[in-house]
């Protein structure tokens, strides 16, 4: 969709980058255009009265002003049809502030010089000063250490209709963009080392400064780290040559990262389709900069953690695999984390907790001496804490917490899909995350599509994401009545066609007993389930109840008593509140 060209150098000293940039952009909507957005992201920390930093909404990361104010300013902004010479480029004026927004300066518009149709290619000239912030979440510098993310004048991505999926930047919400090309040049000070989006095409050194290219296809966006207290290590996983950046010391805990993802990269890929770029660099920050990790942007992913790791505990582990999986959700499938983010963060954290269980087993969230703990199950008692307070389908800014947002989105999502999973298999369900992965790969898609390959392997199974995304959906399957006594034969007045009619009296069959027990599905979600009903003598009966009544009533009679009723007896229900 587009070409994007930047030319940037990294001033130390006021931590503030310089930029040239040229965007090749082509209208593959179906209308014409007259207006485009671009994002200025680093305007989210100018000043407290920003979207960004007025929702802080309490707890979590990014919660706290910045120490250190930051800014995207665009000195020179040109636009021209790509059939005309430069010298025909015009001023393209950008509009004070953000969309009904005066104290916002993050998404801003201008009005075309003329209207672009359908097809036509249009060429963007920009010259930034991005001045960075102290350490905020996802970008920024502590002491000589930069994190520069989200640091470009960036085109808002243009949907097929020919609207603009544009927003102000909030404290929740991450980013929807369009795929493109990117050839970026970064000039550093000599000492430092590079980490960026890409493959690195040329290198020098001279005059005390370092220059690097970067170029990769097919991503959305372009981050960088450089440092001069970097320490490099390479290792290949398949073919893709990855790049571990760290503060010297952290040896111990980035060899336990490098080693999950060997383990995540053939797990992903064998899931969800192959990880199709040729590079991945993983940087883990340096102490003050915490905020800088768990961050992912194309082929480059941060982490965190002890400098030597908690043996026993998988958390850095499950940090590497969390961002590497955002490769795939939302970077290869790319949908509109603003609107909807629950179609990465939720889903990746599905994939990525079937991916640490197959590294660590039952430990995988911790295996510690006398007990494992797994990281589904620990998902599913923060999921399970703010079910009924809100949906998980909505908005990012429409979470009136950061805790909301954490404990629906992540893990909500995550219990709910696991919960799919135990009712309908996991071939219906790990084949349609798959298969959704594969067929919706760089098209943006929307929850419809993910409905729409869930429906496709069991209507049923669509019905039940529905409910459980959009509706606040919950189960709690419950025995609600058991009884059980000794096997009599019929007593009282029967007809007898012939001979009259007949009186019995009920008598006790010796060795025999007769029981009946009903289970109830409390909640919206209608799942099918098992029930299994147990016997003295040690026998069980196993029932598959299909969950659409209210309530199933089983009647017994055999050699021993009913002694015990218990609805999901092997934990498939996840979701289920009263486990």
């Amino acid at each position: 969709m587009h070409r994007t060209t930047i030319t940037a150098r990294l001033d130390e000293v006021t931590h503030s980058v310089h930029g040239d940039e040229e965007i090749r952009w082509v209208n593959r909507s179906s209308a014409p255009v007259d207006e485009v957005y671009f994002h200025l992201y680093l305007n989210a920390f100018k000043n407290s009265r920003s979207a960004f930093l007025r929702s802080r909404l309490g707890e979590g990361r990014g919660g706290d002003l910045p120490a250190s104010w930051g800014e995207l300013a665009i000195t020179r902004l040109r636009v021209r049809r790509a059939d005309e010479p430069a010298a025909a480029a015009r001023d393209l004026v950008l509009e004070a502030h953000s969309p009904g927004d005066p104290d916002d300066q993050t998404d801003l518009r201008a009005t075309l010089p003329a209207r672009c149709e359908p097809g036509q290619e249009l060429v963007f000239e920009a010259t930034f000063d991005a001045r960075l912030p102290s350490i905020v979440e996802r970008t920024g510098f502590h002491e000589s250490f930069h994190l520069v993310g989200q640091w470009f004048p960036k085109l808002a991505r243009l949907r097929d209709d020919g609207t603009w999926s544009h927003f102000p930047f909030v404290r929740l919400s991450e980013f929807d963009a369009d795929f493109g090309h990117y050839d970026v040049t970064l000039d550093v000070p000599a000492p430092y080392l590079i980490g960026a989006t890409g493959e690195r095409r040329d290198e020098a050194v001279a005059n005390g400064r370092r220059r690097e290219r970067y170029a990769q296809a097919d991503v959305h966006d372009f981050a960088w780290a450089a440092w001069d207290g970097f320490v490099e290590q390479r290792t290949t996983i398949g073919d893709v040559a990855v790049r571990a950046l760290h503060p010297a010391g952290h040896e111990p805990a980035v060899a336990r990262q490098l080693d999950a993802l060997r383990l995540a990269l053939p797990c992903f890929s064998r899931r969800l389709g192959p990880y199709p770029y040729r590079t991945l660099t993983v940087v883990q920050p340096p102490t003050g900069a915490g905020e800088a990790g768990g961050m992912e942007y194309p082929t480059l992913i941060t982490t965190g953690g002890l400098w030597h790791g908690t043996p026993g505990v998988h958390l850095g582990e499950a940090l590497a695999v969390h961002e590497f999986g955002h490769q795939y959700f939302f970077g290869l499938v790319a949908t509109d984390e603003h609107r909807w983010p629950f179609l990465d963060e939720g889903l990746n954290t599905y994939v990525e907790a079937q991916c640490l269980r197959e590294a660590h087993g039952a430990g995988s969230f911790a295996a510690l001496p006398g007990l494992d703990l797994d990281t589904e199950a620990t998902g599913r008692w923060l999921g399970l804490s703010a079910g009924h307070d809100l949906p998980i389908a909505q908005a990012s800014g429409a979470f009136p917490t950061a805790g909301h947002y954490a404990r629906l989105v992540y893990y909500r999502t995550g219990t709910l899909l696991a919960t799919l999973r135990g009712a309908f298999g996991a071939e219906a369900v790990d084949g349609a995350i798959g298969r959704y992965a594969r067929e919706q790969r760089f098209r943006h898609p929307e929850p419809a599509d993910l409905v729409a390959t869930f429906a496709a392997v069991d209507p049923a199974l669509g019905e039940a994401l529905v409910e459980g995304l959009e509706r606040r959906g919950w189960i709690d399957v419950a025995v609600v009545g058991m009884h059980t006594e000794a096997a009599v034969t019929p007593g009282g007045l029967f007809d007898r066609p012939g001979a009259g009619r007949e009186t019995a009296v009920s008598e006790a069959v010796s060795g025999r007993h007769a029981g009946w027990a009903v289970v109830a599905r409390r909640g919206t979600l209608r799942l099918p389930v098992e029930v299994v009903l147990r016997f003295a003598d040690g026998s069980e009966r196993r029932e598959r109840w299909d969950g659409q009544g209210d309530w199933v009533r089983y009647d017994v009679e055999g050699p021993s008593e009913l002694v015990g009723v218990e609805g999901d007896p092997d934990h498939r229900l996840t979701l289920d509140e009263d486990w």
